[in-house]
């Protein structure tokens, strides 16, 4: 699933709130400790991340069955996150992540 420019703002500042909540995790290996052990409901993932960090995570959260937005580059999920640039984050909370998933499927509609 891929996030366009009206959806992206929404989106950062869901991502935004999970921070300040302590549901989000970030980084490649955050993110795939999160998915092993069965927490992740969601990740976000950069496409223009190294192909390295997105074959790190990629394939765990395929094999997990763990819904991947991708469309935002590292800049963007950095700043949401108070770092310069990351790779990938992932989502906690149930509740949240469907707010995310939500957030992106009414973008590609309209």
């Amino acid at each position: 699933m891929s996030v366009d420019a009206g959806a992206a703002r929404k989106v950062l500042a869901l991502v935004g709130l999970g921070v300040r909540a302590k549901t989000v995790v970030v980084g490649v290996a955050q993110v795939r400790a999160a998915a092993e052990r069965g927490r992740l409901a969601l990740a976000l993932v950069a496409p223009d991340a190294s192909r390295h960090s997105r074959d790190k995570v990629l394939p765990l959260l395929t094999a997990r069955r763990i819904d991947c937005i991708e469309g935002l580059s590292a800049i963007e999920l950095g700043e949401a996150v108070g770092k310069e640039t990351t790779a990938a984050i992932g989502i906690i909370d149930s509740a949240l992540a469907n707010g995310i998933r939500e957030a992106a499927r009414a973008a590609m509609k309209s």
